[in-house]
């Protein structure tokens, strides 16, 4: 019960944050902006925002095969379905609850095709990681291509506010150091007490976890087809970057817009996603942020960042659902 109602706190918690930013952003506009914004979002064109979504199941067919090339070195070779309908399912729980979508699709596959968590979870570690990679590589290539910006941006409502947090420290190099103490402290304090706390159920399930990672690189080292590894892992970030350009064509204010804008809208909008589970609320504001360095309306900009939130939310809540309805189905046909 206990453990139910934490998950619910949190659901709500996150929510309640999302609906905190929509009415930051909303409060301040005149009525006529927000009617600009409603009719602007009621008459875009959806046929663009479904090509998108075509591109973004693509994808997630792309991180499926990666996956099952991260498997193969440990001697398992999931079927390419229930791999598939695992990643959606994990997608869809991560709307609710941070991390849970990675366990989620583990414990599918650990049902369906006999694959121990620790083992597959190692592998879900290992792809978070370089997804990391990857959008600090995006980061990147964004800083240098859009220098000119820089100015622009440090008047930006996101920058203040960072830079007003920033300044309400009063010694931020001291904040540094005691973490840096904290980490030091709790590392001597686990070797002096490892084999003591052995024996707990925590312990065991890090332990696991940890193990699990390892297994995890050492499934990178030893991937029989590095090409396609690598191939694939580009091809992701290529298909969320068109992604977010295709939506753009959605409405005539951002037609001419490039893919390098997309890219900034890509890099900040995960950002947003990564500090509010789902992006709910967050990720419309950033992108209209964003948009507004490069010229467009401040309206205009939110309800792109709507149209590509409800695009990419929509596709994982009716691409999950239809997951776990056929995954049973498909199974239990399989063995009968």
């Amino acid at each position: 019960m206990k453990k139910k109602l934490l998950n619910v706190s949190k659901i709500v918690f996150f929510l309640a944050l999302g609906i905190f930013f929509i009415w930051l952003f909303m409060h301040n506009l005149t009525t006529e902006e927000k009617k600009d914004i409603y009719s602007s979002f009621l008459s875009a064109n959806y046929w663009w925002i479904f090509l998108s979504i075509i591109i973004g199941i693509i994808s997630h067919i792309s991180r499926t095969i990666r996956w099952k090339l991260l498997l193969e070195p440990m001697g398992y070779r999931p079927s390419f379905q229930n791999t598939f309908l695992a990643v959606m399912i994990g997608y869809f729980a991560n709307l609710a609850l941070p991390r849970l979508g990675e366990v989620t699709r583990c414990g599918i596959l650990t049902r369906y095709e006999k694959i121990p968590i620790q083992k597959s979870f190692g592998t879900v570690v290992t792809e978070r990681g370089l997804d990391f990679i990857m959008l600090v590589i995006a980061f990147i290539i964004n800083f240098f291509i859009h220098l000119d910006k820089l100015a622009v941006f440090k008047e930006s409502a996101i920058y203040k506010n960072i830079q007003a947090k920033y300044n309400e420290i009063d010694n931020p190099g001291m904040i540094y150091w005691m973490a840096l103490i904290m980490v030091v402290l709790l590392i001597f304090i686990f070797v002096k007490l490892r084999h003591k706390i052995s024996h707990t159920s925590i312990y065991k399930k890090v332990k696991e976890v940890v193990l699990g990672f390892f297994e995890g690189i050492k499934s990178l080292i030893k991937i029989k087809k590095p090409f396609w590894f690598i191939f694939h892992t580009l091809f992701i970030w290529f298909a969320y970057l068109f992604m977010s350009w295709l939506v753009f064509f959605s409405i005539p204010d951002t037609q001419n817009l490039g893919l390098d804008v997309a890219l900034a809208v890509l890099v900040f909008g995960s950002v947003g996603i990564i500090i509010i589970q789902g992006g709910i609320g967050i990720y419309p504001w950033i992108v209209a942020e964003i948009l507004v360095m490069f010229n467009i309306p401040e309206t205009k900009g939110y309800t792109m960042g709507w149209l590509l939130w409800t695009g990419q939310t929509v596709m994982i809540i009716f691409a999950g659902i239809v997951s776990m309805i056929l995954l049973p189905l498909i199974n239990n046909r399989k063995n009968g």
